[in-house]
Order: structure tokens, then sequence, then C-alpha cells
């Protein structure tokens, strides 16, 4: 069998978690970078990586290449790149608001490249990743991207133009659903449940209606209308949310994220 070899510039949390998805792949050989030796000594041994002294030893041993470091951090590390790539290598970035344009410009002629945005359920296989590719990246280079972003969740093909939001949705987007989570179960201790029975109602109620809207062909508003009676409890509290403009302040929320993401490339 065939061996891919997948290298990590940067060893944080969102590599950590891709690491733990591609260990239990007998067809995969994990290498890894960090500037900092304590890290890639701790997750060498914690998920079977391979620790690399220099990006471009990585790179040497490497066809898949995942930058895995701060936006602020790219322009660096291409310039260590640079006089190791091949034709042979695939570059996968993971920084927010880095564009394939940007590496190009950064990179031999010609480069294969995929802009990634994976999110933080990654860590617990239930990740979602948008996914799109360079002007040089070919077909199989997604469906390789897309492999190695299923061992931790779910994936979407987009095109590059959508990034941003999808950056601003997905990838920002857990935090919205805590912030969400947490006020929801701040209602049920203010109406007299334990703290914990709250969060568990809270936390279970928002998976389950998660999962409803992914194996049901009916949209999220048909579904509001199957739960909702009218004079009920669930029209009561719709009605508040109505009242507080919730609907606008998530769109709004969605907005300011992607526009940042925007503004990050500047």
């Amino acid at each position: 069998m065939t061996q891919r070899h997948v290298g990590f510039i940067g060893t944080g949390r969102i590599a950590q978690a891709l690491m733990a998805g591609l260990a239990g792949n007998a067809g995969t050989v994990i290498a890894g970078y960090d500037k900092d030796p304590a890290t890639i000594s701790l997750v060498s041994e914690r998920f079977a990586v391979q620790p690399k002294p220099s990006i471009p030893e990585l790179a040497r041993d490497s066809e898949v290449l995942v930058i895995a470091v701060k936006p602020s951090q790219v322009a660096d590390v291409l310039a260590e790149l640079t006089s190791v790539l091949t034709p042979g290598h695939l570059l996968v970035s993971v920084a927010a608001g880095i564009s394939t344009e940007f590496i190009s410009l950064h990179t031999p002629s010609g480069m294969r490249i995929v802009r990634v945005m994976p999110n933080t359920p990654a860590f617990v296989g239930e990740g979602m990743t948008a996914l799109c590719k360079g002007g040089s990246a070919t077909v199989k280079d997604l469906a390789t991207a897309k492999e190695i972003f299923s061992s931790v969740g779910k994936v979407a093909i987009v095109e590059e133009s959508a990034m941003d939001a999808a950056t601003a949705l997905s990838g920002s987007g857990p935090a919205y659903m805590f912030r969400i989570l947490a006020s929801l179960a701040e209602g049920g201790e203010a109406c007299g449940l334990r703290h914990d029975d709250a969060l568990l109602l809270a936390a279970q109620t928002m998976l389950g209606a998660a999962v409803m809207v992914l194996k049901s062909e009916k949209s999220p508003e048909e579904l509001i209308s199957e739960v909702t009676t009218p004079g009920g409890t669930t029209e009561a509290g719709l009605r508040q949310m109505e009242l507080h403009r919730l609907r606008e302040a998530l769109i709004d929320t969605v907005r300011a994220a992607a526009a940042r993401s925007r503004e990050l490339m500047k």
C-alpha cells in the first residue's frame, strides 16, 4: 500500500486535532515541525508524529504540507519553504484570511495550493471544514485535502470568494454556539434548574437540533413550526427572540466576522 506523507508546519490545536484523526490511518505517515522544541516533543509522543528540526527538512520528507500557523507567520514560513518546494508538493493552508493568490506570490510558479478553514469541533470528530483550490490545484488535490479533513468531521468544497463567509460562519461559529448555549443554560438556571442540569439540557438540545437539520429534508423553518404550538411555550420564547431581534443580531455577527477575515489579508 502506498503511504501518504503529511507534514505539519505548526502543531497547535487544529493541527493536533488533525493528527489525532489521521493517526488511525495506516496509509498516512505524519511528521511535524514547531518552533517550540518542547511542543513538538510532546506532540510527537502523543500522536506518533515524526518530529523534524526545521521546515526545509519537513518539506523534503512530506508530499502534503499543512501550513498551520498564525496568519501573520505565513510569509515567514513560505520564505523558508520556497527553496525546497517541488512540483510534487501540495500546500494546504489553514491560516485564516490568507488567500491562495498570496501563497502563490511567495512560492514557485505553478505551486498546487488548497486553502482550508476547519473549526475546533474537529477535536471531537465533529469538525466542519470548508476548502477551496488555488489556480494550479487539481481535482485530485481537492480530493486529497477532503480525505484528510474528513478524518475529523464534514467537508464542504466552496469557491474561494466564499471562504471569508465560511470562516465567519463555521470557523468562528463554535464560539457563537457556545455563547448561545451558555445563555440558554443561564435561562434554565434562572427558572430553577441546577447549573449542571441546565448545561446538559441546553447542550444536548442544541446537538439534537443540529442533527435533525442534517438528517432531515425539512428546512429549519419547517422544523420550528413542528415544535411550535399556537399559544404554547415555544411560541412565547420565539416571541422574545423576535422582540430582541436575535435573527438580525446573528446575521450581523457573521457579517462582522467575514469583514474581519477580509481585513486580515490586507
